[in-house]
C-alpha cells in the first residue's frame, strides 16, 4: 500500500446509521489520507436523525450523508476501493457485488442503534456508544503503518481492529 489517498466503503444493510457514522468519522479523522463512503445492501433512503445528532455532539460533519446502494460503488465509474467493512451482521452474510480493485476486507460488526427502545436519552446513549466503537476502530486503522504493510498483513490487520 502506498501514501496515496485510499478510498474505504462501510457496508449494512440500510446505510442509515453505523455504516453512515462510519463515513463521517473517517472523512473527519482521516481527512488527506483517506476517503470514506458508505452503502447498504437495502437502502433505507434516509439517514437517521440520531445519527445525524451524534455526528453534530461529535463536532463531525455530515454534510453530504445521504442513504444509498452499494450497486453505486459496484459499477463503471465507482471509485477504486481499498478497503470494504462490514458493520452489520446481516450485510457481512449477504453476497457482495465483486469489489472494482480487489479491497481489502473485513466486518466491524456492531449493534444497530436503532433497533434501542425506551426514551430518548437512552436512545441516544445507544447511537453515541455505536459511534464511539466505530471511531475507536477508526482510530487503530489510522494508526497502521499503511504504506509498510503488505496485503495480507494489512488484511489481518483491519480484521483483528474488528475483534475489538
Amino acid at each position: 500500500m502506498s501514501d496515496r489517498i485510499h478510498h474505504v466503503l462501510f457496508v449494512c444493510t440500510g446505510n442509515s446509521a453505523r455504516s453512515i457514522l462510519a463515513e463521517a468519522l473517517l472523512n473527519h479523522s482521516g481527512a488527506g489520507r483517506f476517503i470514506a463512503h458508505s452503502a447498504g445492501s437495502q437502502p433505507a433512503g434516509a439517514v437517521q436523525p440520531l445519527a445525524l445528532a451524534t455526528l453534530a455532539e461529535l463536532g463531525v460533519s455530515a454534510a453530504g450523508l445521504r442513504s444509498k446502494s452499494w450497486r453505486e460503488f459496484a459499477g463503471p465509474g465507482a471509485p477504486e476501493l481499498d478497503f470494504v467493512f462490514t458493520v452489520c451482521d446481516n450485510a457481512a452474510g449477504e453476497a457482495c457485488p465483486v469489489w472494482p480493485g480487489q479491497p481489502v476486507t473485513a466486518h466491524w460488526g456492531v449493534a444497530d442503534p436503532s433497533h434501542v427502545e425506551g426514551d430518548e436519552a437512552h436512545r441516544r446513549r445507544a447511537f453515541m456508544d455505536t459511534a464511539l466503537t466505530l471511531k475507536r476502530r477508526i482510530d487503530l486503522m489510522l494508526a497502521l503503518p499503511i504504506a509498510s504493510l503488505d496485503a495480507l498483513s494489512m488484511h489481518q490487520a483491519v480484521r483483528d481492529i474488528g475483534q475489538h
